[in-house]
């Protein structure tokens, strides 16, 4: 049985740092895509980052409005996806959810809040 659990939000003063976790187990996370969403109160659920392998190789791709701040990376002893986010601002204030998508289905984490004071 695949499952996403998402860890590591919190409240935090604009200009600082958070670092979300996302453990994945049932599956191999490098075989798959696996994108960080967050929904703010009132609108649409939205891509921040995405993780893709390919080989050896990891490709990244990142949302314009958190690129340079946000990194996405991956353990791959620890088969867990990370969300390194600095600078943040409080339009970051959000609901972070990471999803897995494996072929023909999307698993999601609980979603987790980031809470960005100014």
């Amino acid at each position: 049985q695949v499952q996403v659990v998402e860890s590591g939000g919190g409240l935090v003063q604009a200009g600082g740092s958070l670092k979300l976790s996302c453990a994945i187990s049932g599956t191999s996370s490098r075989s798959h895509f696996v994108r960080w969403y967050r929904q703010a109160p009132g609108k649409e659920r939205v891509v921040v980052a995405a993780l893709v392998s390919r080989g050896t190789s990891d490709y990244q791709s990142y949302a314009d409005s958190v690129k340079g701040r946000f990194t996405i990376s991956r353990d791959d002893a620890k088969d867990t996806v990370y969300l390194q986010m600095n600078g943040l601002k409080p339009e970051d204030t959000a609901v972070y959810y990471c999803n897995l998508a494996v072929t023909g289905t999307d698993y999601w984490g609980q979603g987790i809040q980031v809470t960005v004071s100014s």
